[in-house]
Order: C-alpha cells, then structure tokens, then sequence
C-alpha cells in the first residue's frame, strides 16, 4: 500500500486476520493509528482554545473485533489519553477532551453513512 503523503510507499499489509507475526500493517491497526491521531490534534485544538498548551498529549486507540453472525466487526474503538497540561485541572481537562471527542472528524467517522460505488474491470 502506498499513501498519498508519500510516507507509506510500497508497504507489507497483512490480508485480513493474519497473525501480528506476519510482516506489515492491517486496516485496523492504520485505523486505530489515524484515530489517536486525529483525537489528539483535536485536544491541542480544544485546550488551545481554552487558553491552555499541551507540554505533550498522548493518545492509544483500541479496536475491538468480534466475529458476528454478518462478519468480523469492529465493535468498539477505546481512546485512552494522558497529557501534561500547565494549570489545566481535571475536570476541565475532561470537558475538553469530550469536546474532541465529539469533533474529531475519525470519531464521527465512526457513525457516519458510508456510500459506495462498484465497477468491475475486464
């Protein structure tokens, strides 16, 4: 797989649920990846916003997959955040993180009607 940035160029993807001993990247992992991401430049923003600057944010996204009757499924996705936030308190620091939660545009990714199209090339 190769991305449009350039920084993926020609890399391993593991096919499906292939063991983490293969080589590469799977979709999960690249998703989980651009979530922590996403949630975390969504924080700076909120905290920027309320007048506060993150010495350093850091976010782990997990996905949870479970085989249902339709097909493996991705049920459930945990964002766990830890910064360091000069005279920011707890209370606050959870406002906004909510507040990121809610417009981190993978987030709402995750509710969102996804459309397709399909065409079979001979």
């Amino acid at each position: 797989m190769t991305s449009e940035s350039g920084l993926l160029t020609k890399a391993a993807f593991r096919v499906g649920r292939q063991k983490k001993t293969l080589p590469g990247s799977s979709p999960y992992e690249l998703l989980a990846t651009a979530h922590a991401g996403c949630f975390s430049m969504a924080l700076g923003e909120e905290l920027g916003q309320a007048g506060f600057k993150a010495c350093d944010i850091a976010t782990t996204a997990t996905i949870t997959l479970e085989e249902l009757a339709t097909g493996w499924t991705i049920t459930r996705m945990q964002l766990d955040v830890t910064a360091r936030v000069p005279r920011m308190v707890q209370n606050k620091f959870i406002d906004a993180a909510m507040r990121a939660k809610t417009r981190c545009p993978i987030s709402r990714l995750m509710n969102a009607n996804i459309s397709m199209t399909a065409k079979l090339l001979r």
